[in-house]
């Protein structure tokens, strides 16, 4: 059953954020733990306090990329009301934005603090305004070109490895995917290295599909958004960035987060 990869069912069970800091080393379905000074750029979503219908509260998780020095993209399903409805403006809760590591055990990197959400017009989108601008690590570029099928994207995440008993990773993990499918908002892609069945997992939400440039950069494709238990060789959904491209740029103030390619 297809399920959004922010694990609501088992949310509750991390009542902490030092509950989250206790899960195994690992994310993204049978993927390659990442080396010391990969994919900076990838971002660690922590949230706490999240209200629940009853009255209680809950933590979980996200992934996602810095995009520009003061802005992070991750899946609009990550924030949102009571209700579950997605929401923009003030954060609905506390959330930090990890970056700049592979572990959250490593010394360095960068921790700050997510203050405004913003939806994107369509698709599985938001973008997240930090306390502060992120210096020293190179932004995602956004892509403007429309995704070809069999194109290959690395995904990086902080999700976890299997739907049974699943917790959010403290190691980054990434992997290859192929683009299966183009739809108007969506990419349906599937895994392709190290394995058939490399693929994102819950609290991988939000995670970047991306072309690298080495292992500090790259374009920004697409982020995850929803798909089958992991591991699976089946079709994950992601969302298109180069459809709302432009109403990126806006958010930021200048169209330079787009890449021409």
């Amino acid at each position: 059953m297809a399920h959004k990869r922010y694990a609501v069912a088992i949310a509750a069970a991390f009542v902490t954020a030092g509950a989250l800091a206790a899960a195994p080393a690992n994310a993204v379905a049978n993927g390659h733990d990442a080396t010391p000074g990969m994919f900076p750029f990838d971002v660690k979503f922590t949230m706490t306090n999240i209200p629940n219908p009853d009255g209680t509260t809950r933590s979980s998780a996200c992934s996602g990329a810095l995009i520009a020095p003061q802005w992070v993209i991750t899946a609009g399903h990550c924030f949102h009301d009571v209700n579950r409805n997605p929401v923009s403006g003030p954060v609905p809760y506390p959330t930090t934005a990890t970056l700049g590591k592979v572990d959250l055990a490593d010394k360095g990197g960068q921790t700050v603090n997510v203050t405004d959400v913003r939806q994107a017009p369509k698709g599985d989108i938001a973008l997240g305004k930090l306390d502060r601008p992120v210096y020293g690590i190179l932004p995602l570029l956004v892509n403007r070109q429309q995704p070809a099928v069999g194109q290959k994207l690395t995904l990086a995440g902080w999700g976890a490895t299997d739907s049974v008993n699943p917790v959010p990773g403290t190691h980054m993990t990434y992997g290859e995917v192929a683009v299966g499918a183009v739809e108007d908002v969506d990419l349906l892609v599937h895994g392709v290295s190290p394995a058939a069945d490399t693929s994102a997992c819950l609290y991988d939400s939000g995670a970047p599909y991306f072309k690298p440039v080495g292992v500090k950069t790259g374009v920004l494709v697409a982020v995850e958004s929803d798909g089958p238990d992991c591991p699976h060789d089946t079709p994950e959904t992601t969302t298109r960035v180069d459809v709302v491209a432009d109403w990126i740029g806006s958010q930021l103030g200048y169209a330079g987060v787009a890449a021409n390619e």
